[in-house]
């Protein structure tokens, strides 16, 4: 494959820029070329993020195109969906969480929020394949509930769809999480990894 596109979609305050960032590192470190954008909802605590990644020998364009998205990872699963309906190409994964940030329009009633079996429904009639993990559970049991963007990671990791080493990735997150998070953090890292390697 020359070239990986990437969205990772989650509400502001979960990690999701810094995870895009994570990966494009990582990419880089193993001599790939990286992109990284970003598109904001609402600018503020709680509002949609989605980081765009494109990995590859000769990526330029920041922004994945229209059904040209080989993985959404989602740390919000209604982010997710959101974004696979745009995005996710034909054959493509959505990788969620299954913990829900329930936004304002479900709280006060105006909209109702997708069960996991509904967003599998939806993304399998769009050509897709979904895999839900419950990465919030995961976090806490790595000791720190923050380090979910990196369960998502390692998770990612061991779909084997990046083109970059699990290594590789894990290193670049113990180098660029603050110091006092790194064992939490490599600790969700693995849990994320084996979720997928050990749960298939």
């Amino acid at each position: 494959m020359s070239r990986t596109n990437l969205i990772i979609a989650g509400v502001g305050g979960q990690g999701s820029v810094l995870a895009s960032h994570l990966v494009a590192m990582a990419a880089i470190r193993d001599g790939l070329r990286a992109r990284v954008g970003e598109t904001f909802g609402a600018a503020m605590r709680g509002g949609a993020v989605a980081s765009h990644v494109r990995i590859g020998k000769d990526v330029h364009a920041p922004l994945v195109t229209k059904d040209g998205a080989d993985v959404v990872l989602a740390l919000e699963p209604l982010e997710g969906i959101r974004n696979v309906v745009k995005f996710l190409a034909n054959g493509g994964l959505l990788l969620t969480n299954t913990r829900a940030w329930v936004p304002t329009d479900v709280n006060t009633g105006r909209a109702e929020y997708p069960t996991i079996e509904a967003i599998k429904g939806a993304v399998e009639k769009l050509g897709g394949k979904t895999i839900a993990i419950d990465a919030t559970s995961l976090a806490q049991q790595a000791g720190n509930v923050r380090t979910m963007n990196v369960v998502m990671l390692g998770a990612l990791a061991g779909t084997g769809k990046l083109p970059i080493s699990a290594k590789t990735l894990k290193q670049i997150v113990r180098e660029n999480v603050p110091p006092k998070t790194i064992d939490a953090n490599l600790r969700a890292f693995e849990l994320g990894f084996r979720a997928i390697r050990e749960g298939g």
